[in-house]
């Protein structure tokens, strides 16, 4: 299938990415309608296993888990964002598109990719990308993806998280996410947009 986004990972900053995208509908936006997006998650964001009592507007207790929850039904409210439950093991630029394959065997291509795997590793075959140690993280180990310092690797192909060089903060990893997802909506306008809302409007 093909899809103008394909976000892989269904982190802090995958979702973000995803919200930011699809919130683009309906605006009167021509260039933003009939946009399809896909995100592919295998559940195994390190956010699930935090208790968020910092993050700003949430309330004081709440689980990663709720949260992670709670923002895929923010987003399945929009429509248009197709989950898939699968690793994606490769990524190929071929001409205008990139191909993706998961480790189920599907194959995908979309105009866009985010890279949000988090930064515990990264093993996606196929692109040729200079992966560096993440100098935000109190542990050692930790990698990020080298891009032109605003979360662009090449054409058409973008980091977004941990992954990104951000610190392992939700605020932090979502923000990056969001920033993506405007960088590449402001591409489609052909000028810089934001996505902001009005009581009443509409």
């Amino acid at each position: 299938m093909n899809y103008d986004v394909a976000i892989v990972g269904g982190g802090a900053s995958g979702l973000a990415c995803a919200l930011t995208l699809v919130s683009s509908k309906g605006r009167g936006w021509e260039w933003a309608e009939g946009r399809r997006y896909v995100l592919f998650d295998t559940s195994g964001s390190d956010l699930r296993k935090a208790l968020l009592n910092n993050v700003p507007g949430v309330p004081r207790g709440t689980t990663g888990a709720e949260l992670l929850k709670r923002i895929k039904s923010q987003i399945e409210s929009f429509g248009g964002v197709d989950f898939v439950k699968d690793r994606v093991v490769s990524v190929q630029r071929v001409e205008e598109v990139f191909e993706l394959r998961t480790a189920g065997g599907k194959e995908f291509t979309a105009g866009n990719v985010v890279l949000s795997t988090g930064f515990h590793g990264f093993d996606i075959e196929g692109l040729n990308l200079e992966i560096v140690e993440n100098p935000k993280s109190p542990k050692p180990g930790r990698v990020m993806v080298k891009h032109n310092g605003d979360y662009k690797v090449g054409e058409g192909l973008w980091v977004a998280g941990l992954l990104a060089g951000a610190s392992s903060m939700f605020t932090a990893a979502a923000g990056i996410g969001v920033q993506v997802a405007i960088n590449i909506l402001s591409e489609w306008a052909g000028k810089p947009v934001v996505i902001h809302d009005v009581p009443g409007q509409g």
